[in-house]
């Protein structure tokens, strides 16, 4: 009787990790969790920022065309120029909104593209009678000092 021995298998080399990969690997999941990070906190400053009603104002104004800080506050009688300037300075700063320089003059213009699919919600909303009902009560409501065209008392 003969014996046959079969060939044993070749061992498996164990996998060699190198130090440079772990930490290229470490590095490439930073880099994806700062991604997201900012991602969201961009997302959170935009809601923020569109959460006032005096700055969806402002953007249902500035959405289509481009206007003056001006022209944006003529139309909002019952707030100060400065009121103006603050909330526009809010929406640039959430990204929300460009501004250019022509000589004296800013003129403002929505980041439609920033908006992503809120700003299709947002469209929307603009062209419900009902929604622009609600918005001049919540603009009423958070109005602040004397009403416009209203008299003061003599004592």
């Amino acid at each position: 009787m003969t014996w046959t021995s079969d060939p044993l298998p070749p061992k498996a080399e164990p996998a060699v990790v190198r130090p440079t990969d772990t930490a290229e690997l470490l590095l490439t999941d930073i880099a994806r969790a700062e991604t997201e990070l900012a991602t969201a906190e961009t997302e959170t400053a935009a809601l923020t920022a569109m959460a006032s009603p005096r700055r969806r104002e402002i953007l249902r104004l500035i959405w289509r065309d481009e206007r003056p800080a001006g022209e944006i506050r003529a139309a909002m009688p019952d707030v100060t120029f400065g009121a103006v300037s603050l909330q526009l300075r809010a929406l640039i700063e959430a990204g929300l909104v460009d501004v250019r320089t022509e000589g004296r003059n800013r003129f403002y213009r929505a980041r439609r593209e920033a908006f992503g699919p809120v700003g299709r919600m947002l469209e929307r909303m603009w062209a419900d009678a009902l929604w622009r009902l609600k918005h001049q009560a919540e603009l009423e409501q958070s109005r602040r000092g004397p009403m416009p065209g209203a008299r003061r008392r003599k004592p």
